[in-house]
């Protein structure tokens, strides 16, 4: 498998918060054999079906869906009143690509509306922008155009529109949706390095739909799977461009980082202890963060059953939730290679003892 072409695929998918089936279909189609269930409520499952009920299991999880939109309304010019789906900053939405799914499954292309220097007054140059003085415009000229000829309806999904690149000479890749598209890719490379391994533990890959307005899918995931213990898998948010070198707790090129704290849960410090272990066993640099805000789906997934030691690892993405991330390739591979040597080395006698 091409990891960088399974990444450019998953991170060109669309998949708004509660319609990610078309990042299913391209988690299907790279799934090789591994094997592969969804849910009703678009949660996906690989090597579920292979499961040993005579050994612990470990569930690695990366969410589906990524920070988008949902129309609300269509106004007589034509223009797409839309909500917001996960954390948006108001001043990034503007003057950007978006794809809006019509009734046949079609993605439409639009821009969500500016309104150009001519004709705004001084007063409106100076005037914060909200987000309810955005629409988004698909080049219609009439409501009944947007209805009947782009066949666009009221609760119709609207995500950000950006083609992934990726930059060899330093090994960056830019692309939309790194939060969390690169969890769910690490989800699948780590089930691929892991076939042919004799492992102590049963490693099973839960990719969560609707992670971004309130990590539902974990909590139906993790009550499916029943795992032992559990690895989150994130596109963390990068402070490398906004930080003191003392403070910087996820870097491009840093490795992957190992969440303490954030509002979604506070770790499990022996689960850490040894993740610590091997990545120095194994040469992998790593970065502690402790958030003041934010969550992961290891809020659900720790406080699940009868609870479960999770390890959060993030793969620094600088410009979460706008159009455009950045994130390092090395950071990726090295998340997924401490992932696996923690799998490989992982006993039950060692879980006990967690």
């Amino acid at each position: 498998m091409n990891t960088l072409k399974l990444i450019e695929d998953l991170s060109n998918s669309y998949g708004a918060p509660g319609f990610e089936e078309d990042v299913l279909e391209t988690v299907r189609s790279y799934k090789g054999d591994l094997s592969y269930q969804r849910d009703s409520m678009m949660n996906g499952y690989l090597n579920l079906e292979n499961k040993d009920g005579k050994k612990m299991t470990i569930m690695l999880d990366g969410h589906l869906d990524e920070v988008a939109f949902m129309v609300q309304s269509i106004d007589e010019k034509g223009l797409l009143h839309f909500i917001k789906l996960g954390g948006w900053v108001d001043h990034n939405i503007p003057a950007h690509l978006v794809m809006v799914r019509n009734n046949d499954g079609e993605y439409i292309q639009g821009i969500v509306t500016s309104k150009p220097p001519h004709f705004m007054t001084e007063e409106e140059r100076l005037k914060k922008i909200t987000f309810h003085d955005l629409q988004i415009d698909v080049g219609a000229t009439s409501r009944e155009e947007v209805i009947n000829d782009f066949k666009i309806s009221v609760a119709a999904p609207i995500v950000p529109f950006v083609e992934f690149r990726y930059n060899e000479r330093n090994q960056v890749m830019m692309g939309k949706a790194f939060d969390n598209r690169l969890g769910c890719a690490a989800v699948m490379e780590v089930l691929k390095r892991l076939q042919n391994e004799d492992t102590a533990i049963h490693a099973v890959g839960a990719l969560a739909a609707q992670e971004e307005v309130g990590t539902r899918g974990a909590q139906v995931t993790a009550n499916r799977v029943k795992p032992d213990l559990a690895i989150v898998f994130e596109g963390s948010p990068a402070d490398d461009v906004y930080r003191d070198q003392y403070a910087i707790q996820a870097a491009l090129h840093g490795g992957p980082q190992i969440r303490h704290r954030d509002n979604s849960y506070v770790s499990h410090q022996g689960f850490i202890r040894f993740a610590k272990s091997i990545a120095k066993k194994h040469d992998i640099n790593c970065q502690d963060a402790v958030r003041l805000s934010g969550g992961t789906n290891a809020g659900k997934i720790h406080l699940s059953n009868e609870g479960v030691p999770t390890l959060v690892l993030g793969i620094p993405t600088r410009y979460a939730h706008t159009h455009y991330c950045y994130a390092s390739y090395r950071d990726f591979e090295d998340t997924v290679q401490l992932a696996v040597e923690i799998i490989k080395e992982i006993t039950e006698e060692l879980i006990y003892e967690f």
